[in-house]
């Protein structure tokens, strides 16, 4: 099908943004579609149309709109914090112990990657390789300059640093039994249960990283709950879904990985400022605040699913 949609300049896109029921002043909507796009800002009007999709349900304005596309940004910006803190970890654990279970050099040979097939095996080395060698970072430069004549990947505990999230997956899951065993085990759940978890987290960081709406997304990837820990069922039934899930996730981790941070603290902050259904579209169903992983953490104040 050719695709027939016609250019509207700011002016025309405020016109027709108006006629379909678009409350607020044009000055107010002009701005708005000038700072991020009639395209980028349909994704957070979509929630206001009409079920007949004829135009904006009454009551709608920009104001409510743009509400909406603030507090996603702000959202993106806590989530990829958190993850950016479980990543580090994680990096840092698997260097530690792939480097002292297989020596500096392991991944050098597939044996020290044992679970990775040969094609993934390959692939993963490869990328690594291509990485290293045109990285500006002063640190690879200086491994390339003072060891490149011996090693065209740097050891372990360098390379991590290289890698990106789906990298580091790849490496978690190339890792001997043993070596997944143990660094989940410091964790709390099985290999399983951590590797669906770093699977969910590295689609929810790129959502994060290409600036992409997050705050009502469903999980297509879904991460593991954790069977036969009551605290993921009693008194209330964590869902893989939707975003709650993963912000349950985020804050069990940051337990083990940042004990002392306030991340929880502050994300319910920013979350208090919305109502009840937006909570109810993100996976806050009745009852989340008596989960245990967030009750010491949800005050009774502000808006409630509840």
């Amino acid at each position: 099908m050719e695709y027939a949609k016609p250019y509207l300049g700011y002016e025309e896109q405020v016109d027709k943004l108006v006629g379909l029921g678009m409350g607020g002043s044009k000055a107010d909507i002009l701005g708005r579609l000038e700072q991020v796009g009639y395209y980028r800002l349909s994704g957070y009007w979509h929630d206001y149309r009409r079920l007949d999709g004829e135009g904006f349900r009454e009551g709608t304005t920009i104001d409510a709109v743009w509400s909406d596309y603030v507090f996603d940004r702000q959202f993106r910006l806590a989530v990829l914090d958190a993850v950016e803190r479980v990543e580090v970890y994680t990096r840092a654990r698997l260097a530690h112990k792939l480097a002292r279970e297989t020596g500096a050099f392991g991944f050098e040979n597939h044996e020290g990657l044992p679970r990775l097939g040969e094609g993934d095996y390959k692939r993963f080395i490869d990328k690594c390789r291509s990485k290293h060698k045109i990285s500006r970072e002063p640190f690879e430069v200086h491994f390339r300059d003072k060891y490149g004549d011996t090693h065209d990947i740097p050891p372990y505990w360098i390379l991590v640093n290289t890698m990106d999230f789906g990298q580091m997956l790849t490496l978690y899951r190339g890792s001997s039994v043993e070596t997944r065993n143990e660094l989940s085990g410091e964790l709390g759940v099985s290999a399983r249960v951590f590797e669906s978890w770093l699977v969910a987290l590295n689609v929810v960081r790129n959502v994060c990283a290409h600036h992409g709406r997050l705050w009502n997304k469903e999980l297509g990837v879904k991460p593991v709950i954790p069977k036969h820990d009551v605290r993921w069922h009693e008194p209330y039934e964590v869902r893989p879904h939707r975003m709650f899930s993963m912000l349950t996730i985020l804050g069990y981790l940051l337990d083990y990985v940042a004990p002392s941070t306030s991340w929880r603290n502050r994300l319910v902050g920013l979350l208090d400022g919305r109502g009840a259904d937006k909570l109810r579209r993100m996976g806050f169903a009745e009852g989340w605040r008596e989960c245990p992983f967030w009750k010491p953490h949800a005050s009774d104040s502000g808006d409630k699913a509840d």
